[in-house]
Parts: structure tokens; C-alpha cells; sequence
């Protein structure tokens, strides 16, 4: 799959309450969401044929597309419903879903306030974030330059299209020096999270994460968090300095890409693989499997 471009996959794509061959899922080149970035979406997996808290995340679409002051047309259950009868379509067990919503382009210029709120869904096999051997032993971060911003300038607790430009320069920069990706600081210089996973460390048998006052709280952050303390292991969320990296054992990243994943290095600073990790690393696959899944009704 990594060697065809997603616009020549093969398959259906649910757009605007209609199934359209994936072909044909096209917009204009004036849509206002390419141009401004007035775009929400998800990120979900299905795991043996069940996606794993899927209305969590449909909530939190229609969530993202309140802060950025448009309403979807289709309701939770509609677009739930929506992403189960595509998976079905598709023929898959396992794969990744991509929910979008965004204004189109009926005006061009920075107000479209009475531009047409479009809705699609993608779904394709995408098996691992990460490289695997390297999610194995522990995958390699760089530091970035671009920070989290303050939530008084950018909408920050919403799943937004423009918030992402600053973790693809990242993740670029970070690639170009051989690393897989790259931890974020916020606007106040304390560690904020990976350019598109939530991050952990651990410490004298503690885990230690960022609290999320300026960046998503992932739906997979709280389940790991949730399976952490389900086996009595203290998680304690709070502003991280910089300079504490040096003195953490163990760190991983969470996300419904990246799943849990083992991180070996953060710039100079070094991590084990340790137990509570490869604990967590467990107790997440089981728990997104169809029969430890949150219903989605």
C-alpha cells in the first residue's frame, strides 16, 4: 500500500451521505478548507472488524467542528453508522478510519460563513504508525523547534487541520536527522507531546504525563491511562520541565496510529523498554480487540 498514492487506492469512500467510488471522492480547488484550514477530523482503528470507541470519536468530531463555529450535518449515530456499513464495504478487519468534516467553496476569502459543511470518511489498511523493528526496541525522538501554542491563540483542545502544520514541519525536520519523529515543547518551554501522539514517562514505578491544558487529551491517552491504573500503577499528570527527561526510565507515546509505542531517546536523553511499558503495550491491544471494546452504541 506505502507505494500507491491514496488518490489511485481502490474501494469506496462515504462522502456527504453517499457512498462514491474512492476515485471519485474529489473537492474544488477553491474549497475553503485547503485555504484556511476550516477542517476537523479523526483518527480511529478497527480491530476484527470493530472500531475501537468509535462514537468517542465521532463526539469529539462534532466536538472539534462546535469550537471551530460550524455544525456537521449528520449526527453521531448517522456518521457511526456511516464508518461501520464503510468497513463493511471495504472488506476489512483491521484498518485505520479517517472521519473529515470542512467548509467547501461556495465563498472564498477568510469569512465563509455560509459555505457548505461537507462530511467524508475514508478507511485503508495502515498496520503500523512506526516502523515495527523499530517500535520494538524503542523508537527515537528528536526535539522540535515549534512549540504547542498557547490556547488563547489557536483553538487547542479541538482535532483541527491547521493545528497539524506545525507537526508536519516537525516531523519532517525530525526525519531529515534520522529519527522517527519529534517530542514538542509548549509555548511555556514545558514537554507537551509528539507531533500527533500524547506522551509518557515513567519513574520509581510512577507514570508521569503532560496535563493536557494546551494540546488533545487523546481518547487513547485515557484509555492508557485507565489500563495503568486498572493495575494499580500510579499515573500522576502534571507539568514536566525539560530538564526531568534526564532522570526518567522508561517513555512511551500513545495515539490510535501510533498505539503504544516505546521510546528509546529524546534528543541526548536516553530510555529503556521496561516492564511497565511492554505492560501497557499488552493490556492496550487486548482491550481494543471486539470482545474488551466500549460498545459504541
Amino acid at each position: 500500500m506505502a507505494s500507491v498514492p491514496f488518490d489511485q487506492l481502490e474501494g469506496f469512500i462515504w462522502m456527504n451521505g453517499e457512498f462514491v467510488n474512492w476515485a471519485d471522492a474529489k473537492i474544488h480547488v477553491l474549497t475553503h478548507g485547503l485555504h484556511y484550514a476550516s477542517a476537523v477530523f479523526e483518527g480511529e482503528r478497527a480491530y476484527g472488524g470493530e472500531i475501537f470507541k468509535l462514537t468517542e470519536h465521532t463526539e469529539r468530531l462534532h466536538e472539534s467542528a462546535r469550537i471551530l463555529g460550524f455544525r456537521i450535518p449528520y449526527s453521531v449515530a448517522e456518521i457511526d453508522d456511516a464508518c461501520r456499513e464503510l468497513l463493511k464495504k471495504q472488506g476489512f478487519r483491521d484498518a485505520y478510519v479517517r472521519p473529515i468534516a470542512w467548509r467547501g467553496s461556495e465563498q472564498m476569502g477568510v469569512s465563509a460563513q455560509n459555505n457548505r459543511i461537507n462530511c467524508a470518511i475514508a478507511i485503508w489498511q495502515w498496520p503500523s504508525y512506526f516502523d515495527p523493528a523499530q517500535k520494538l526496541k524503542g523508537i527515537r525522538l528528536d526535539i522540535a523547534e515549534y512549540r504547542r501554542p498557547d490556547p488563547r491563540t489557536a483553538p487547542a483542545h479541538a482535532k483541527a487541520a491547521g493545528l497539524y502544520m506545525i507537526c508536519t514541519l516537525s516531523k519532517h525536520a525530525a526525519e531529515a536527522k534520522g529519527y522517527a519523529d519529534a517530542m514538542m515543547f509548549d509555548w511555556r518551554g514545558y514537554v507537551a507531546e509528539a507531533t500527533g501522539a500524547n506522551i509518557f514517562f515513567v519513574k520509581d514505578g510512577k507514570i508521569h504525563t503532560p496535563d493536557p491544558d494546551c494540546f488533545l487529551n487523546g481518547i487513547t491517552r485515557k484509555t492508557v491511562i485507565d489500563l495503568a491504573r486498572t493495575r494499580g500503577l500510579e499515573v500522576v499528570e502534571r507539568v514536566i520541565m525539560p530538564e526531568e527527561l534526564e532522570g526518567f526510565e522508561q517513555c512511551f507515546l500513545t495515539g490510535t496510529a501510533a498505539e503504544v509505542t516505546p521510546v528509546s531517546e529524546i534528543g541526548p536523553y536516553r530510555f529503556e523498554v521496561g516492564e511497565i511499558t511492554k505492560t501497557l503495550m499488552n493490556d492496550y491491544s487486548a482491550a481494543v480487540q471486539p470482545n474488551h471494546a466500549i460498545a459504541a452504541e
